[in-house]
């Protein structure tokens, strides 16, 4: 877990890709942890408690996901070639549609976390990084890089660990309040992102993997959000 942990999060512990590959299953219970400073802000009702739930979220995470979707988004919105595409999304320089994907998903968790109870963070976090195991379990992968070696690594029993520890998680979240079950619809995002990454990239790269979190809690939120409030 510890590798998992330096990897995936901005918590200063060592450890090593090659042991993040044999972790990967466990990204569902990783969501506790990167979850957790976000749900004491909003469970305190401090004054500005949503903006300051999104800031800690991101200062856990340190922005890897938003940087994914960021590049996704320049990538898909380049015109031109698969090559085009490509080369738009490995570009350090963020375009304008990268900036305004980021800054809608920014927004849209920020005003969602003032509608929903304290633990729809994790309930979201949760579907986030499970929505990741299932790309990297089910994509077909681009090139080299981070993404890469996820997939081609990727070992069938792993799904089966870690979808068993996802619903063991989600049934505790779902005592809490039935309506949660609502958000696994979240989990359809994947559904849009494979077939798009492979129509403009030739499949998923990281950065493809980390847009699939980042939209599939945005969306999570957005449905608790709608749910609470009817």
């Amino acid at each position: 877990m510890k590798d998992l942990i330096s990897f995936f999060t901005q918590i200063p512990v060592h450890g090593e890709i090659e042991r993040v590959v044999e972790q990967i299953w466990m990204l569902p219970l990783l969501a506790l942890l990167t979850s957790f400073p976000s749900m004491v802000f909003l469970y305190l009702e401090l004054p500005l408690k949503n903006i300051l739930a999104v800031i800690a979220l991101y200062c856990m995470t340190g922005l890897i996901h938003l940087d994914g979707l960021a590049d996704f988004s320049d990538g898909i919105m380049a015109k031109g070639t698969r090559e085009n595409k490509i080369r738009a999304m490995k570009d350090v320089n963020i375009g304008i549609a990268g900036l305004s994907s980021a800054m809608f998903i920014i927004l849209l968790q920020t005003e969602s976390l003032r509608l929903v109870p304290f633990y729809s963070i994790l309930v979201a976090e949760l579907n986030s990084k499970f929505s990741m195991l299932l790309a990297i379990s089910t994509g077909k992968s681009a090139g080299d890089g981070i993404g890469n070696l996820f997939i081609k690594s990727f070992r069938k029993f792993q799904i089966f660990y870690g979808t068993t520890l996802f619903f063991l998680i989600f049934a505790v979240m779902t005592l809490l309040d039935v309506r949660n079950l609502y958000s696994l619809l979240s989990l359809s995002t994947i559904l849009v992102i494979l077939p798009l990454s492979v129509r403009n990239f030739g499949g998923l790269t990281g950065d493809c993997i980390g847009a699939t979190a980042e939209l599939t809690r945005a969306v999570s939120l957005l449905i608790l959000a709608g749910i609470h409030n009817l």
